[in-house]
């Protein structure tokens, strides 16, 4: 259900109400009780939540993934097709 966004001109009261599309707008302020509550025009917030958003799965602080090794480091955990050294994601 949508978010609107309401204020009395009347006596300036503004709040933000949880309404069904197919509700009738709000008319009467529930602050001052005059009727000319009316919708304001606002920018539409959202939130994502959850894994498997961008905005937590790359939030790593702006660290490199791969480290790289050293040449005099052994070649014993590369494949033996490979021929990289390990230093690579390849494997």
């Amino acid at each position: 259900m949508p978010i609107y966004e309401y204020r009395c001109p009347s006596c300036g009261f503004q709040k933000e109400h949880l309404q069904k599309m197919s509700d009738a707008p709000l008319s009467s302020c529930p602050s001052c009780g005059a009727t000319g509550y009316a919708k304001l025009l606002s920018a539409a917030g959202f939130q994502l939540k959850g894994s498997g958003w961008y905005a937590t799965d790359f939030k790593s602080g702006g660290t490199s993934a791969a480290t790289p090794t050293s040449s005099t480091s052994s070649s014993s955990d590369a494949s033996p097709t490979s021929g990289c050294g390990g230093g690579c994601a390849c494997h």
